[in-house]
């Protein structure tokens, strides 16, 4: 049995369990996943519409199915820790070997170049319509949390979502719009704790300059 708890835990949290077979999302056909994203049983047979499994037998599945992606990677030689290793076994099973290795993702850890790697994973977010996901979002940040959990002083990966908005923030019209319909959602003591965390008090915010933006956004609107 594998012993991949790590990435195990972040597979089974965001695929969840499936006792029946259910058919590709965009095609509604094959391939067919059940259990925890399993489309093949060990032997290498095709699961097929219908089929079920029970949740020891899903548990059992999902395990092969890491060893089989981890013996993959090995083949790559990339040099990677084992905590690096569980987030891309968590990560190809989310999008598959032939997406990861045609991506961008394998020239930035032969590089080592670590942020450039976790901003690769941030990016597959999106669905077939290019429309992003949270649970994607979610996931992709815990498998880049736990690719740079053994890594000590690496900066912030560029593809993180709010980084990238702070970084191309240019008080237009629509990035203000964006920013106050996330703020009008957002749990009152997350926005407190985000305040005192960035010390926004040393920005000495103006106000009445804050109601101006309204405004424009209002007219703009």
């Amino acid at each position: 049995m594998s012993s991949f708890a790590r990435a195990s835990n972040i597979i089974k949290k965001y695929e969840g369990y499936s006792e029946t077979a259910y058919p590709d999302p965009s095609t509604g056909a094959a391939p067919y996943t059940f259990g925890y994203g399993s489309q093949y049983y060990p032997d290498g047979t095709a699961v097929k519409k219908g089929q079920c499994c029970s949740q020891q037998k899903a548990l059992e599945y999902l395990a092969h199915d890491m060893e089989i992606i981890e013996e993959d990677i090995k083949r790559l030689n990339l040099g990677i820790d084992s905590s690096m290793k569980e987030a891309l076994i968590s990560f190809i099973h989310s999008v598959g070997w032939d997406a990861f290795l045609y991506s961008n993702l394998i020239d930035q850890i032969e590089c080592e170049n670590w942020p450039g790697a976790t901003a690769e994973i941030s990016r597959w977010i999106f669905d077939d319509y290019d429309r992003a996901i949270g649970g994607l979002i979610n996931r992709r940040r815990e498998e880049s949390f736990l690719f740079l959990e053994e890594i000590k002083d690496v900066a912030l990966a560029s593809g993180d979502i709010l980084l990238k908005a702070f970084r191309d923030y240019a008080a237009s019209p629509r990035h203000i719009k964006a920013i106050r319909r996330l703020e009008a959602q957002l749990n009152p003591y997350i926005l407190a704790g985000f305040a005192n965390d960035f010390i926004l008090d040393e920005y000495h915010i103006d106000y009445l300059e804050s109601d101006r933006l309204t405004s424009v956004i209002d007219n703009w609107t």
